[in-house]
């Protein structure tokens, strides 16, 4: 039963946020810049205040209980709440650990010079990165893992708020000398029966590009034969004369630096995405996430 006057302190919430986040005790204390000893002690200690298993812990594995999984979310909230009244003392509007997750067709083309830019203005602001899938970004926000999500919109997920940044064109990407090279009044039917190559199940590139093909009623070939983890990895398959793809706009200078593909864009309307920020609407930072996404639009690759 849980002690009413038992007070949990701010180290033993980030002791249980952090094991429920990495489910690895080791990688828990090493994020927090404590010893594994000390991580344990604070979750126990939090554990025996509350009267409540939050950690179940074995040999192979950590797992979060039902009871754990309950409280994570407002653990993360007190959490987040502290961070912000500290940030606010010391004048920052956008101060302390921000847990950002981002897609991986935009984390490359954007951190390079997002996240120099967030250091310039907010000195106070800790980013921690996670890249990762959209389904387990909505899992994260939803979790209360992720703090504010870069990803494609709308996601469609209840209970999350959503931030426009910016709109991108896709951009078919051939190998040199195709016969749809240097084109800039493609159509969708011109997708038909070429080899179109594919991210990976879960990519919401991926679903985009096979959306496209099913509105257009376009049967590409051989979709699915050849499929990667990254962009860089379809477009050097694409360069290897393997098939064509689609790429975002803001992925065309970096992937075809090496000056062996050529490029074909589609005619007005040309399909593309929506980028934007997404975060819980139970949240208190609103203002932090707008002016996170004032910078993100000042510092896109144009």
């Amino acid at each position: 039963m849980t002690d009413q006057t038992y007070q949990p302190t701010l180290s033993q919430l980030r002791a249980f946020v952090a094991v429920a986040e990495y489910r690895h005790f080791g990688t828990a204390a090493a994020r927090l810049t404590v010893s594994q000893p000390t991580l344990s002690q604070a979750l126990a200690s939090l554990e025996n205040g509350l009267g409540i298993q939050l950690i179940e812990r074995s040999t192979r594995r950590v797992l979060v209980t039902a009871a754990g999984m309950r409280l994570l979310p407002q653990a993360m909230a007190t959490l987040e709440a502290a961070d912000r009244f500290v940030a606010s003392a010391t004048g920052d509007s956008l101060g302390g650990v921000l847990r950002l997750g981002i897609i991986p067709t935009v984390a490359p083309y954007v951190l390079p010079e997002l996240l120099p830019e967030l250091r310039r203005k907010v000195p106070g602001l800790v980013p921690q990165v996670v890249e990762d899938q959209t389904a387990r970004l909505l899992d994260g926000l939803r979790t209360g893992v992720l703090d504010v999500a870069l990803l494609a919109l709308p996601t469609e997920a209840p209970g999350l708020v959503e931030i426009p940044l910016y709109s991108e064109e896709f951009v078919l990407v051939t190998p040199r000398g195709h016969e749809l090279a240097g084109r800039t009044d493609l159509a969708a039917p011109a997708l038909a029966d070429l080899p179109l190559l594919l991210l990976d199940e879960g990519h919401c590139l991926r679903d985009q590009t096979l959306d496209l093909c099913r509105t257009a009623d376009v049967h590409p070939g051989a979709v699915g034969d050849t499929r990667a983890a990254s962009l860089t990895t379809v477009v050097q398959c694409v360069a290897g004369g393997l098939g064509v793809t689609l790429i975002p706009e803001m992925a065309v200078p970096s992937e075809t630096a090496r000056g062996t593909l050529d490029i074909a864009r589609f005619a007005a309307p040309a399909p593309g995405r929506t980028i934007g920020l997404a975060y819980r609407a139970s949240s208190a930072r609103a203002d932090d996430y707008e002016y996170l996404a004032a910078v993100i639009r000042s510092k896109r690759p144009h």
